[in-house]
């Protein structure tokens, strides 16, 4: 999406697909020194350690005269939106009734590559399409912004220089391998990607060449970037014979500290301190082990949540987000 036509519930889905990129550094590294040289003075450095590290000098010499800071993308780095939604609110803008029709018609548009993808890899084809309808509305939006240009603001700022630097090295890299062009390589402020939002070192480790035509192209192409999202999952731990979890119903008295995915039990333990599906009904009989989410506390909605919750939390830290891309992934596989 182009910034001059950004909305609040817009916002709300992009900053979703951030969390490759928001999830990858820890509070400690956030602490920074503003720049010690000009920018034309560390854009000759960088060209200098990108050379060193086999990148092409062609390639640098092509792109890095060209680069520039963006100021919007410190702005954006400075005051990041801090949404205070409730989970229902969350949802209604993550998981409306629009997106969900429109998931379903991306299902069945693409069932034949998906299916194929996810026998290939493990994962169910509602679950890539959820995830590709959160990050960026079935591919609508990318964000917009040249990625080796916001790499650089960023990596330049100083606060999460040493992240962002070896992001923007890898970056020039998978432009380097020819995967995609300077110019073509748009995404978000913070350096996310394509169809899923990867940013360079999760496109390194998971990116795909699925129709084997030597680019492994996570913008444009959606064999390679389904394909692609299913190797992240796949590599993530996910279990293609779970689904992610259901909303369920809490016995009267329920103990609140037997909550949280540190604590793990089997179906038939929960049923037995009578945990029930939503409608009151049984749990499933099948053999697993399961947690209890309690996202707002012990007075809102409970969930029991499987291993496929806890793979979703390695694509971004929310439990808001996990139980959206399970909503979604219900509602678009009915």
């Amino acid at each position: 999406m182009r910034r001059k036509s950004w909305s609040f519930a817009s916002s709300i889905v992009f900053v979703a697909g951030l969390s490759l990129v928001l999830c990858s550094f820890t509070a400690s590294s956030a602490v920074g020194q503003a720049p010690a040289q000009d920018f034309k003075s560390w854009i000759e450095d960088l060209h200098k350690q990108a050379a060193s590290e086999g990148i092409g000098v062609s390639t640098l010499d092509s792109i890095l005269p060209s680069v520039e800071r963006i100021p919007r993308v410190i702005e954006l780095d400075r005051n990041q939106p801090e949404f205070k939604l409730t989970l229902q609110q969350y949802l209604n803008r993550v998981v409306p009734r629009s997106r969900v029709q429109k998931g379903k018609r991306k299902l069945q548009k693409n069932i034949t590559l998906l299916t194929e993808i996810g026998r290939k890899y493990g994962v169910q084809p509602r679950f890539i399409v959820a995830f590709w309808g959160v990050e960026t509305d079935f591919g609508r939006v990318d964000g917009g912004f040249p990625v080796i240009d916001a790499l650089a603001t960023l990596a330049y700022d100083g606060r999460r220089s040493k992240f962002f630097r070896g992001e923007l090295i890898r970056a020039l890299r998978i432009i380097d391998q020819g995967h995609i062009t300077y110019a073509n390589m748009k995404g978000s402020w913070a350096g996310a990607m394509g169809q899923f939002q990867f940013i360079p070192s999760s496109f390194e480790r998971f990116a795909v060449d699925h129709d084997g035509d030597g680019r492994r192209d996570i913008w444009r192409n959606r064999r390679d970037a389904f394909a692609s999202a299913a190797n992240y999952l796949s590599g993530s731990g996910w279990k293609v014979d779970e689904t992610w979890g259901r909303e369920i119903k809490l016995p009267t008295g329920f103990n609140e500290k037997l909550a949280g995915l540190k604590i793990r039990k089997s179906l038939a333990e929960w049923q037995s301190l009578g945990v029930r599906r939503l409608n009151g009904r049984n749990l499933p009989t099948r053999d697993l082990e399961a947690s209890i989410v309690l996202p707002e506390g012990i007075k809102g909605r409970a969930y029991l949540v499987y291993d496929n919750f806890r793979t979703t939390l390695k694509w971004n830290r929310s439990n808001f987000y996990a139980i959206a891309i399970g909503t979604l992934a219900d509602h678009i596989g009915r």
